[in-house]
Order: C-alpha cells, then structure tokens, then sequence
C-alpha cells in the first residue's frame, strides 16, 4: 500500500519485459492495482488515450530496448532506438507532466564510464552523482540514453528517472547480468555499480507512492568487480565453474560498441527510504547467489559444464 494507506491503480508500460514482469507480481503482491498498457509508446495519441480511459494514480515505464542478445544490436537499428527509447519516453513523461500525473521511468546508469574526476578505485568519494552528466558516448545505446536524461530532466517535477546498473535477478534469466558473464568465453575485471533486483524494485514502488521525484542512481551501496560476482555464483551456484580474464582493450576488439564501467554515488536513495534495506553490493550478491542457488534446485537445475 502507498505511504498514506490509500490504494494505488499503476499503468505498467513493458508488460512483456524481464523488468515489468517482476514488477507486475510486486504491485499484486502488495495489494494494488496494475493495468497494462497496451499502447505503442510512440504513439502518442494512442498513450494519451489509454491514460485517459485508465484515470491511474501512477505510471511505470519499464519499457525500452537494449537489444538482443546485447547493446551491440543497437549499432545496427538506430531508427528502432531512437523510437522507444527517446521518442517513446519523452511521450509518456510528456503526458505524464501534461496531467501532473507521477510516472517513473527504468532508465540506465550505463551512461558514465570512470574519469580524471570519477577514477576506478575512487570510491563513493568520486562516485558519479545525480547532478552529474553523462560522459559515456562509447555505445548508441548509452548515446542515446544519456541525451534522453537529459531533456527528461524538464520534468522531474513528476517524473522519477532511475539509472539502472547491470542488474542481477535472483534466477538465470538471460537478462541477468551474472548469467550473462558466466556464459562469455572470457569476462573482464572491473569494479562497478550494480543493481540487485531483488533489493531495488521494491525501493522503486516505494519513490512511485510516494511521488519521490528526480534523478536517483539506482543500484545497491559500493561497487563489485566480475570476478567478485563470479566468485559468489561459484560459491553458491555450481562449485565446478571456471572463467578466464581478459582486458578491456581485448574486449573492444570482439564487441561492435563499447561498455560503460563506473561507480554511481546512491546515497540520495538510500537516504530517502530510510525504512528500507538495500544491502552493499557484496552482502547483496551474496544473498542472491544463494536465493538463485534455493530456487534451482526447487527447479531440479543441474549445472552444464563448460564447452558442452
């Protein structure tokens, strides 16, 4: 229920993404109602409709596209891109300020890569805040993303952006960052911020019924490096598993974009929830390796040895 008891009717955009699913079973979970759009965000009369004929208390867009299986998708399909991702998005908030209707948008934090001013290894002294802009234009993923944060930000009146950060699921989704890693051929090794779904979902209804409007880096407390993930998921998960290293300038020459690595400052989200726990990085992935272990072996999941 909403911080003032009253029940909340959400209009979920995104209902077929990884992100919305979980969000629709959390909304139900906590007894509220969750319509789902059906409209095209680019569409703009279309959404405009739907939210007229909805008359929701709230709005969440977990809908966008990263591509498939991964960013490098994006190189090839820029009209795609900019559809959804700039011009569907600034639809929605549009509509959204246009009625004074508070809408909350998964964005990204992929949109910084560490700096002069933000070093690897700085710690949330260097950390990148929420005033902060993005510099990572190394992806047209993140090119796009960090001008769309941009522009949204005529709006933060109404409108909570969360930058998402390499988020873990409590299973191997495909979506799931360490299930991405523990299938590459070699992963590299570099702290970064991450976002523990399990933790942080919750947080974000938690910002929605409360109309907790503005920029917030969303993601748990610290920074994690590949290995430390893999580790855990070793730990927990399948005891026989091995990976092998490689650098950044090794990956640049496999991938058609490069990849945003960075440390986000979260205090300004832990500090407006103060009745929530979201655990540092470490503790969190600790906790979700061995939640994924509980519910693959509910599964009857045995682990596939490498190379078969």
């Amino acid at each position: 229920m909403a911080a003032n008891g009253e029940k909340q009717k959400f209009l979920l955009y995104g209902k077929n993404g990884w992100i919305g699913g979980m969000l629709i079973e959390l909304i139900k979970a906590a007894g509220d109602e969750v319509v789902l759009g059906d409209a095209r965000l680019e569409n703009r009369e279309a959404v405009a409709a739907e939210i007229d004929a909805v008359k929701p208390t709230r709005v969440l867009n977990a809908a966008g596209v990263t591509g498939r299986p991964n960013v490098d998708w994006c190189e090839f399909n820029k009209q795609t891109v900019i559809r959804t991702n700039i011009i569907g998005c600034l639809n929605l908030a549009d509509l959204c300020w246009q009625r004074q209707l508070h809408c909350t948008l998964y964005a990204t934090g992929c949109i910084f890569e560490y700096d002069d001013a933000h070093p690897l290894g700085g710690g949330v002294s260097t950390a990148f805040t929420e005033e902060d802009r993005a510099n990572f234009t190394g992806s047209y993923y993140s090119l796009t993303k960090g001008f769309c944060e941009e522009m949204l930000r005529a709006y933060l009146d109404h409108l909570t952006v969360l930058r998402v950060r390499m988020p873990i699921s409590d299973d191997l989704s495909p979506r799931n960052f360490i299930t991405k890693i523990s299938k590459y051929e070699k992963v590299v090794n570099i702290p970064n911020s991450m976002t523990v779904l399990h933790d942080l979902l919750p947080a974000s209804l938690a910002l929605s019924k409360r109309k907790l409007s503005g920029i917030y880096n969303f993601c748990n407390p610290g920074a994690i490096s590949h290995n430390e993930c893999l580790e855990l998921y070793k730990k927990h998960v399948d005891p026989d598993y091995t990976w092998t290293n490689f650098t950044l300038e090794e990956q640049d020459k496999i991938l058609a974009a490069k990849r945003s690595n960075n440390e986000l400052d979260c205090s300004k989200l832990v500090n407006a929830l103060p009745d929530l726990e979201i655990p540092e990085i470490h503790v969190a992935v600790d906790r979700c390796c061995a939640r994924m272990k509980k519910n693959l072996d509910a599964q009857g999941w045995k682990p596939t040895p490498r190379g078969s």
